[in-house]
């Protein structure tokens, strides 16, 4: 099966890979996935029809990167450098990447978090060209027949999002397709999947922001939400024609509100290979950067207590790591549970409160609280930490500032080294900045964060703060399933990545909470042969080729079909 009805990669009789393209001149040149630009070599332009379209000079991919770092650098704020980038892509996908993978660290913020989100807000503004698929209330009846228009004829990694909860900013309606680009981008630059097996997918079942739907330049769909039965009629429909068109394919659900993100993962994680990476995701980012601070600390995961602030989909797929990551430490699920506790925006969760149905393994036994001392029904921030002598504060709550002063101090009273990660995106919505922490901790907070930010100077110190990105764990996670042919997405390989992306960062970076963005290209391949070797151990990896490899064979196994922006010759 070719790649794609306009081309195809084929291997030559020594190996070497080269493009067979079924499309030639002018055509050939509007397609993102097969123009070279001005390095098209002079025997390619004749082959090709492309004499005389083109500068007479040839360009290598070098030439190609400065000129358009030079114009990148020239952009006047984050958003149009991001658009720049975007245009890149849509006119030259390798010349793409070739910059990303090398200026990755100084554009991942830019094309990920924090200014993806403004690009979410202003998608319909800034819309220019077309690229991934929507399904929509127009089209979903067809759904089947609409796939069919995708030129892709492998598409391995889905990212879908149904835009009802995209970062912290809530429904941004057909915007968030932004968000599904952007995160397929890192699968590429970051995951080495090539960009000829992903696809970017807008569920758009409607906005309730009056704003959008008043808005004359708005692309979605102009109605209410779907709702209820009708809703998940709509993502039955997308899922089955996803598994006809692509039955290699995974889906990484993205951006979902927290009262479907739950009900959506558990509904569809056996019928087709998904997860769910602000729940799973976020966990295992989280439970990393724990597990590197007890290991700064010379203490014991197990010996934890941690507060979890934020009960949404991302603070209860943190707390749901961090237990996992106590109970394989040897505690029960009941001695796990009181050392996790979690803060929703009426207070600490206790059984018997009224909460979603989602909240409810994670609530406290009324018997944990003997003795605490609270002036409300129930625990706030301040007197969860104080009675229940937390050392870990994390922190998913979408609201900024939700870290104070006493807050922060009350950490102090109970460890010497606190640990304390605001983890909330974009930047405006972080629980607190990590200088506050720094200096309200005398300079003993061992602090990570959602967003970059940079060192915090403090007593002839400089003292690292560190990035607690998904970016570092569902690249992998994701590469890993994908090579592995997995059925699903266990548990077991989602914490798989967790240990993965704390070993790795013992193991090159033991200083610090996280590996710094730069690497991310060393960290996928790691976690991705671990989460090979989980799902092997697990059974459900289908894949012939990697049964019975040694962890060593997995990652050389990863790293020879790891894509790198480089490229093929052509071949007619």
């Amino acid at each position: 099966m070719a790649v794609s009805r306009y081309y195809d990669v084929k291997r030559d009789e020594r190996g070497k890979r080269y493009i067979e393209p079924y499309v030639t001149g002018f055509l050939l040149l509007r397609f993102p996935l097969l123009n070279k630009g001005t390095a098209f070599t002079e025997e390619e332009r004749r082959l090709l029809g492309l004499e005389g379209l083109l500068p007479p000079h040839v360009n290598t991919l070098r030439e190609q990167k400065e000129r358009v770092y030079r114009r990148y650098r020239l952009q006047a704020s984050p958003l149009e450098k991001h658009i720049y980038l975007r245009n890149l892509q849509d006119r030259n996908e390798v010349l793409f990447y070739a910059l990303v993978v090398e200026h990755l660290e100084e554009m991942l913020p830019i094309l990920y978090t924090p200014t993806v989100g403004e690009a979410v807000r202003e998608f319909s503004h800034i819309y220019r060209y077309p690229r991934g698929f929507t399904a929509s209330t127009k089209n979903i009846e067809e759904v089947e027949k609409a796939l069919q228009n995708v030129p892709l004829e492998d598409v391995r990694l889905i990212v879908a999002t149904d835009s009802s909860a995209i970062l912290g900013l809530g429904d941004q309606g057909y915007g968030g397709m932004a968000i599904s680009i952007g995160k397929l981008t890192l699968y590429t630059a970051a995951g080495g999947v090539g960009p000829d097996k992903t696809l970017p997918v807008e569920l758009d079942v409607g906005t309730d922001r009056e704003d959008l739907l008043n808005d004359p330049l708005y692309l979605g769909v102009r109605h209410r939400r779907l709702r209820g039965e009708a809703y998940f009629q709509f993502l039955d429909r997308f899922v089955e024609a996803v598994k006809r068109r692509y039955p290699k394919a995974l889906i990484q659900w993205e951006d979902f509100s927290k009262d479907t993100a739950f009900a959506v993962l558990e509904r569809y994680r056996k019928a087709v290979p998904s997860f769910n990476d602000d729940i799973q995701g976020t966990g295992a980012v989280a439970l990393a950067g724990v597990l590197s601070a007890c290991r700064l600390k010379g203490e014991a995961l197990r010996d934890q207590v941690v507060v979890v602030y934020g009960a949404g989909a991302g603070g209860i797929g943190v707390a749901w790591a961090l237990r996992e990551g106590m109970k394989r430490e040897g505690l029960s699920e009941e001695e796990a549970r009181a050392r996790v506790l979690v803060l929703d925006s009426k207070g600490l969760l206790v059984k018997g409160r009224g909460m979603e149905a989602y909240k409810e393994a994670f609530a406290q036994s009324p018997e944990r609280l003997l003795g605490w001392r609270y002036a409300g029904d129930y625990p706030n921030l301040l007197e969860t930490i104080q009675n229940a002598r937390a050392t870990v504060l994390l922190g998913l709550s979408g609201q900024g500032g939700g870290f104070t002063e006493p807050v922060v101090r009350a950490m102090l009273e109970h460890t010497s080294r606190p640990v304390i990660f605001p983890l909330s995106n974009p930047t405006s919505l972080s629980e607190a900045l990590p200088d506050d922490l720094i200096y309200w901790t005398e300079g003993r907070a061992l602090v990570a964060a959602g967003s970059p930010f940079p060192p915090v100077g403090y007593m002839g110190r400089t003292l690292p703060v560190g990035q607690g990105n998904n970016a570092f764990v569902f690249p992998g996670l994701g590469l890993g399933a994908v090579l592995a042919r997995a059925r699903e997405v266990t548990d077991g390989m989602v914490l798989e990545a967790a240990y993965a992306l704390s070993e790795f960062t013992r193991l090159h970076y033991p200083g610090l909470l996280y590996p710094p963005v730069g690497a991310l290209r060393a960290v996928s391949p790691y976690i991705a042969a671990r989460v090979m070797q989980r799902a092997l151990e697990e059974g459900v990896a289908e894949e012939e080729r990697i049964q019975g490899l040694s962890l060593e064979a997995l990652l050389e196994y990863v790293r020879a079909r790891f894509w790198e922006p480089d490229y093929l010759p052509y071949k007619v």
